[in-house]
């Protein structure tokens, strides 16, 4: 054949099948969802930038910063006490609770510029304070025995496991829901857990002996009960005796609920006998004295930051923000406990973070499938769900609720 005089190719038929060109279609169309929804996200963002003043984007960013850094930096500091010589789990329990004025700093303005006035208590309020403060302190010298056996990233993980029995105590006592979402995150966990304790060889240090490794296991699985628990009577409280949520009430039962912890982690250390060894235990750390007591300054000062950043993130944006925040706070505790202490990380241990990280962000997303059906995340104004706050030396009792139609406002 010759085009234009020359010879050429005949032109190629068209051979496409029907099949090809509606797999051609369906893959036009889906490439145009993907781009609206990338389109959509951005003007979402563009838009939620805009509304607000750049000091609260500021202040966001602050809080998240508190949330990834002060946590697992509090957790870090617990082990640091007793790697270098603390042997008081009194102590560390009551480092987690001594920083209870410091939310308290951020209440008071609260009042004054919303123009709120305290909650009006009484004697049911103030004895559901005192039995959470109590078994708040309960939980938080369990968790102190843990950090005393176990490397600080296994404690991180398996205080993770709070996110199940939040779940299962938050079904039986207040009647959350449960759904495939949540119940997969459970059995995801559970399974970390397993791999956790069937890597204990390789996970223990050489100083903590089998039994002992043993019992730390045992008392953080316990902690991470209680805290659950914690969490599912904190709802009640809410549910019961407040019947609204907003900022300064969240902040009240904090400071509460620290306050009584406190005082009875206080009366514990007196009659332990914790005090009177303080000074002795100063002169052996090492480091000496002035290491020692810059490791229970900061413990406390960066638990508390935690718990204010973690409030904030949720007023400020969303549950479900604070949520993978807290997921992110799992690897970075263990990717930091294993720069900064020489942890021990196998593969085991590897695969365990994922396993878990995995596990949070299916309960997160579980629970936003209930609260949130059409996929709205929680705004100011909007229902808040029940977000785990913290997971390590103490509670955060910060349940916050989806039952709620309305939102108190500030």
């Amino acid at each position: 054949m010759e085009v234009n005089g020359k010879k050429g190719l005949p032109p190629r038929p068209n051979i496409s099948s029907p099949g090809m060109e509606r797999e051609d279609e369906s893959a036009g169309t889906s490439n145009l969802i993907v781009r609206h929804y990338i389109h959509t996200l951005k003007t979402k963002a563009r838009e939620a930038y805009r509304r607000e003043p750049i000091s609260y984007w500021i202040v966001l960013l602050l809080a998240m910063g508190a949330m990834l850094v002060a946590f697992p930096a509090s957790g870090i500091l617990s082990r640091v006490y007793f790697a270098n010589g603390g042997k008081s789990k009194w102590i560390i329990s009551w480092v987690a609770v001594v920083g209870w004025p410091i939310p308290g700093l951020v209440l008071f303005p609260a009042y004054f510029f919303s123009k709120k006035h305290p909650t009006p208590v009484n004697v049911k309020l103030i004895a559901s304070y005192m039995v959470l403060g109590f078994l708040s302190a309960a939980d938080n010298l369990m968790y102190a025995y843990a950090y005393s056996y176990l490397p600080a990233s296994t404690s991180a993980l398996l205080g993770s496991s709070s996110l199940v029995f939040s779940a299962l105590f938050g079904y039986l006592i207040v009647s959350n829901k449960l759904n495939a979402s949540i119940i997969n995150a459970i059995v995801i966990i559970t399974a970390a857990m397993a791999i956790i304790a069937l890597d204990s060889s390789s996970d223990r240090y050489p100083y903590v002996s089998q039994s002992q490794y043993i019992m730390g296991f045992v008392w953080d699985i316990l902690g991470s009960a209680l805290h659950g628990l914690i969490f599912a009577l904190s709802e009640l409280v809410f549910v019961k005796l407040l019947g609204r949520i907003s900022l300064h009430v969240i902040l009240e039962q904090q400071v509460m609920v620290s306050f009584f912890a406190f005082l009875f982690t206080t009366i514990g250390i007196v009659i332990d006998g914790s005090f009177q060894k303080m000074a002795s235990e100063a002169r052996e750390f090492k480091g000496g004295p002035s290491s020692y007591y810059m490791v229970l300054v900061w413990g406390a000062i960066s638990f508390q930051l935690g718990i204010l950043g973690g409030t904030a993130v949720l007023f400020l944006a969303s549950t479900v923000l604070a949520g993978v925040l807290n997921s992110v706070r799992v690897p970075i505790t263990s990717i930091a406990a294993v720069i900064l202490l020489s942890d021990p990380m196998s593969g085991f241990k590897i695969l365990s973070v994922i396993i878990v990280f995995w596990g949070c962000i299916c309960y997160i997303y579980g629970h936003a499938k209930i609260h949130h059906p059409c996929g709205m995340l929680a705004r100011p104004g909007l229902p808040l769900v029940s977000v785990q706050l913290a997971v390590g030396t103490s509670v955060t009792p910060l349940s916050l609720l989806g039952k709620f139609s309305e939102r108190v406002p500030d």
